[in-house]
C-alpha cells in the first residue's frame, strides 16, 4: 500500500537573514572539532597514553553509532520543539563530551567520553542542519544545501592541521580543551541568535493526528523501505572502497605517496560532486547517482592501472560521495513533504550513520575475508549496483501510481 504523502510540496518557513551564513560556520566549526579533530589526533594520543591506536578510532566509531541511534529522537524533537534549544543542547553536550575527552585517564572513560560526544553529533550535526534548511527553504533547498556542504566540506582542512599544531604545542589534552571551548564560543551563539524558537507542527489546512498517520504509514511503505535499503547498499559500497582507496592502489602497483595523493583527490571530486549535484534532472538524480556509483566501483575493481587512470576513477567515485550527501539531505523532503521531515529524516538517516561509521573498518575485515583488496571492490560494486537496481525498482513502482 503506497504511504500518504501530507503534501508534495513543503511549505518554507523563511530563512532568518544571515541564517544560512551562521548554520555554514557552526557546521564547519562542529564537524571540525567533533569529528575531524579525533582523526589528527589519534597519533600524539596513542604515543602519550600506550593506547592502540585502533581502540583510540575504535572509540569514536562507538561514538558514530550512538549519533546514528541518538539521531532518531533528535529528529522527533526537532519536530516538536523547533532547533533552538536541541542544537544549543547538543552544543553544551559536546562541550562536556570533548571536555571529559581530554581529562579521561583511562580508555574506558575516554569511550565514555565519545559515546557523549557521538550524542552531541546526533544534535548538531548535517542531520538536523539539514531539517532546518528543509524548514527555512521548501522546495528551494537544493541550493542552500549546496553551500552548506560545500563550506563545511572545509571542515577537515581547517581543524586536522589546527587539530595536530595544537596537540603539538599543547599536548593533547591541551588541545582538545581549547577545541572544546572554540565549540562552544562559535556555535552556542550562533544558534542562539539564528535558530527558530518553534516552528509550525502541521502544514496548512492539516491537523496534527492527520500528520501523524501519515508518517507513520510512511515508515511502513514499501517506497520508504526501499529508499533506506537502496542509500545502505549506496554508502556501504562508496564509502568503503574510497576510505579504503590507499591499500586498494598499493595492491595495484601504486607506492604510498601516490595512493595517499589519490586518496586526497577523493576529497576533491566530492567538492566537485556536490556542485554538480543541482544540474541533474530531480526525477533522474537517484538513478543517475547509483548507476555512477556502480561503475565507478566496478571500474576500481576491474583496472589494474596506470595509477593515473585508477586515481582518476578514485575521483569519480568521490564525487558520486559528494552527490550522495546531497541526496540523502533531499530524498526524504523530495517525495514526503511533511511537517515531520525531522522525524522521517532522522530513521532514515540512521542506517546511513551506521554504515559510515562502520565503513573504514569494513574494508580490511572484507579484503581479509575475500582475500584481497581487489575482491573487497568487487563486492562494493555489487553492492552499489544492488542499489542501481533498487532504485529503478523503486522509481518504477512510484511511476505506476502517478
Amino acid at each position: 500500500m503506497p504511504a500518504p504523502a501530507v503534501s508534495r510540496t513543503l511549505v518554507a518557513e523563511g530563512a532568518p537573514r544571515g541564517g544560512l551564513a551562521a548554520l555554514c560556520i557552526t557546521q564547519t566549526t562542529a564537524w571540525g572539532v567533533l569529528y575531524y579533530a579525533l582523526l589528527a589526533a589519534v597519533r600524539p594520543i596513542s604515543e602519550d597514553t600506550g593506547w592502540d591506536p585502533a581502540l583510540v578510532t575504535g572509540a569514536f566509531s562507538a561514538g558514530l553509532v550512538v549519533s546514528a541511534v541518538a539521531g532518531i529522537a533528535v529528529g522527533r524533537l526537532l519536530d516538536r520543539t523547533g532547533p533552538r534549544n536541541l542544537m544549543i543542547g547538543g552544543s553544551f553536550i559536546g562541550v562536556l563530551g570533548l571536555a571529559t575527552v581530554s581529562a579521561a585517564p583511562n580508555l574506558p572513560l575516554f569511550a565514555a567520553a565519545w559515546l557523549l560526544a557521538g550524542t552531541a553529533q546526533a544534535a548538531v550535526l548535517y542531520q538536523p542542519a539539514f531539517t532546518v534548511i528543509s524548514r527555512w527553504y521548501g522546495p528551494d533547498r537544493v541550493r542552500p544545501l549546496t553551500v552548506l556542504t560545500l563550506v563545511a566540506g572545509f571542515a577537515s582542512t581547517i581543524f586536522a592541521p589546527l587539530t595536530a599544531a595544537l596537540c603539538a604545542g599543547l599536548g593533547w589534552r591541551g588541545a582538545f580543551l581549547l577545541l572544546a571551548a572554540v565549540l562552544a564560543s562559535v556555535t552556542i551563539p550562533l544558534h542562539a541568535r539564528y535558530l527558530n524558537r518553534t516552528w509550525t507542527h502541521t502544514l496548512p489546512g492539516t491537523h496534527a493526528a492527520e500528520d501523524r498517520a501519515g508518517v507513520r504509514s510512511i515508515l511502513r511503505s514499501a517506497e520508504f523501505l526501499g529508499l533506506q535499503a537502496l542509500m545502505v547498499l549506496l554508502c556501504l559500497g562508496l564509502y568503503t572502497v574510497t576510505l579504503n582507496i590507499i591499500p586498494l592502489l598499493m595492491e595495484k602497483g601504486t607506492d604510498y605517496t601516490l595512493a595517499a595523493l589519490g586518496l586526497g583527490l577523493v576529497g576533491a571530486g566530492q567538492v566537485a560532486g556536490r556542485l554538480l549535484f543541482a544540474a541533474i534532472p530531480a526525477h533522474a538524480r537517484i538513478l543517475v547517482i547509483t548507476g555512477t556509483a556502480s561503475g565507478a566501483s566496478l571500474l576500481l575493481a576491474l583496472l589494474p592501472g596506470p595509477a593515473p587512470l585508477l586515481i582518476t576513477t578514485g575521483m569519480l567515485a568521490g564525487a558520486v560521495r559528494g552527490c550522495q550527501t546531497l541526496l540523502q539531505a533531499t530524498i526524504v523532503g523530495d517525495r514526503w513533504a511533511t511537517s515531520s521531515i525531522g522525524t522521517l529524516q532522522g530513521i532514515f538517516a540512521a542506517p546511513l550513520t551506521i554504515v559510515t561509521a562502520l565503513a573504514p573498518a569494513a574494508g580490511p575485515v572484507i579484503a581479509a575475508w575475500l582475500g584481497s583488496y581487489t575482491a573487497m571492490a568487487y563486492a562494493m560494486a555489487a553492492a552499489t549496483g544492488l542499489a542501481a537496481l533498487t532504485a529503478f525498482a523503486v522509481n518504477l513502482n512510484r511511476g505506476s501510481r502517478v
